[in-house]
């Protein structure tokens, strides 16, 4: 994995450069709900920036009297995050690839925004998250199908059809409701950190397989 400057650094949780823009829906809607129904909720964003998104939604879950009932975990290559201020509760940030990490329990939301861009193994990273989710948990990644090297991308994009995952190709997004065991029949040989920039400007690493057919 590698990191740039101007990945998923700066952006907050709403507003014109934030995560409601990106993913189209507010991270805490479905969080608070699910928060005040079972009493607890937990939220882990993968490529974490600074923790800017995080923290932010720390504060607004303070004000709307819902402190440490949800978990916000965040992870990230750099240790560069954002001070924590004063009296933020149930707020964890790890400096950690995100293909080595594991956590300790299971997540209502799952998010990885433009993080995947800078990942090697981004296969195993989604394999790995999908067994992450809670029952009803919902797993969201911008991925770029052009920047994996694989024999057939069309076929790919099967097989994590196949695999529980819905992919759009307009907005190079994958997506998951609810846990499974994935296991993907692509085996990860290297990636390529000088291949350039990718569709949003910025340099990105593509990633090679080669598929496991079925003797």
């Amino acid at each position: 994995m590698v990191a740039n400057c101007a990945m998923n650094r700066e952006r907050g949780l709403a507003g014109v450069n934030s995560y409601e823009r990106e993913l189209g829906f507010h991270p805490l809607d479905g969080l608070r709900a699910a928060a005040r129904e079972r009493g607890e909720a937990a939220w882990l964003d993968l490529c974490c920036g600074t923790g800017r998104a995080l923290i932010e939604a720390a504060a607004a879950l303070r004000e709307s009297g819902l402190a440490g009932r949800v978990a916000l975990t965040g992870v990230d290559l750099v240790d560069a995050f954002d001070p924590l201020p004063p009296g933020v509760a149930g707020l964890t940030l790890a400096c950690a690839p995100v293909a080595a990490w594991s956590p300790g329990r299971r997540y209502d939301l799952i998010t990885c925004v433009h993080g995947l861009h800078y990942v090697g193994d981004k296969l195993a990273v989604l394999a790995r998250a999908a067994a992450w989710l809670a029952p009803g948990g919902r797993l969201v990644a911008d991925l770029d199908l052009g920047a994996l090297a694989v024999p057939s991308r069309r076929r790919l994009a099967r097989v994590l059809r196949d695999a529980g995952f819905a992919y759009d190709p307009r907005r190079r997004r994958v997506s998951r409701t609810g846990p499974g065991a994935v296991r993907l029949p692509y085996r990860y040989l290297g990636a390529d950190d000088q291949a350039g920039p990718n569709y949003t400007g910025q340099p990105a690493v593509i990633s090679h397989y080669a598929e496991d057919r079925p003797a």
